[in-house]
């Protein structure tokens, strides 16, 4: 059985394209690869904020749902999104960053033997940078060139996720059994667990919290979180696996930019499963990427419908000098 490569994404859902656009370019300096549609909604934005070639395993995306309500945190939630960065002076530089543009977050912590650092955005969407000073495994990205922060500092791609479970024996079990991941480390109700080659760029945490009511799906929580795999045959793979030990899926389905399965794997947690590739590169040049509202092939003969039905939002950046600070 091929194992899952690590992360592949993470989708959320924002209360406003604009402001997400603003928070992720100016203040985290992650660039803007594909300003897109829900291909299942196609009057809500898809945004993907990731490297800075949008490689697999960088990217974080987010929805816009027109009306929907502020989501509440609570346990079945996958609760926490993060971020690598190089090295612990890197979480210094941020601490003062997140300081200067009135960021909150917790200050410096530890966790399973690492240097990490907690923030929230205006959503209350719940982050985490991790230090890559000590790690290894799946490889880092590559810093947007371009952004405002300086490349020793700068975001690489995706660490591990936070999930909050009330069952955590059952969701254990799907970890290893059925997504063979291992658990590595445990510190109190958290547990570490790790996939293929490990790292930060390949693990989940997984907190046992029966306190806490369930997480209700709104802006500012996380949809669903995606796990890479090589191709479209791997992908295969796992539906025939999934399906075997008696998981829903969806079936193949075709994003374009990657190709997909979706399995609901616990309460309250959906996962993906999606391709390495295509990637994002294949329909706009390097360096206007996501400029452009860029649909997919599909979606093409719609393009005049779905341009009246979202409003028109400023992506340029290709005109623009960040000065690094």
């Amino acid at each position: 059985m091929n194992h899952l490569k690590g992360m592949h994404h993470v989708t959320a859902i924002t209360s406003s394209a604009e402001e997400n656009y603003k928070f992720f370019t100016n203040v985290l300096g992650m660039r803007l690869v594909k300003k897109t549609v829900n291909q299942d909604d196609i009057q809500t934005y898809h945004l993907f904020f990731a490297d800075d070639v949008g490689g697999a395993g960088t990217d974080m995306t987010f929805f816009d749902f027109p009306n929907i309500p502020k989501g509440t945190h609570g346990t079945n939630e996958i609760y926490r999104t993060g971020f690598r960065v190089p090295t612990d002076a890197a979480l210094d530089y941020w601490v003062k960053r997140f300081d200067r543009l009135d960021v909150k977050h917790t200050g410096i912590q530890e966790q399973f033997g690492t240097k990490v650092l907690s923030f929230v955005d205006f959503d209350d969407q719940q982050y985490q940078l991790i230090s890559d000073e000590n790690n290894k495994g799946v490889a880092a990205g590559t810093p947007w060139q371009k952004g405002p922060i300086p490349l020793e500092y700068a975001i690489t791609g995706l660490g591990p996720i936070t999930i909050r479970i009330a069952e955590f024996d059952y969701m254990k079990e799907v970890l290893e059994k059925v997504l063979l991941f291992r658990e590595i480390g445990q510190d109190g109700a958290f547990h570490l667990f790790e996939v293929g080659e490990g790292g930060n760029g390949a693990q989940v945490i997984v907190e046992k919290n029966i306190i806490l009511p369930p997480g209700r799906q709104g802006f500012g929580t996380v949809h669903h979180a995606a796990f890479r795999v090589e191709d479209r045959a791997v992908l295969d793979e796992w539906t025939q696996r999934m399906e075997s030990f008696g998981f829903r899926t969806s079936g193949f389905v075709d994003r374009f930019f990657f190709q997909s399965l979706y399995s609901r794997v616990a309460n309250g947690i959906l996962f993906e499963f999606a391709t390495d590739g295509p990637g994002f590169m294949g329909d706009e040049p390097y360096e206007t990427l996501g400029e452009k509202l860029s649909l997919p092939p599909f979606l093409e003969p719609k393009r005049k419908q779905i341009e009246g039905l979202v409003r028109p939002i400023d992506t340029v950046r290709s005109t623009i000098e960040f000065v690094k600070e």
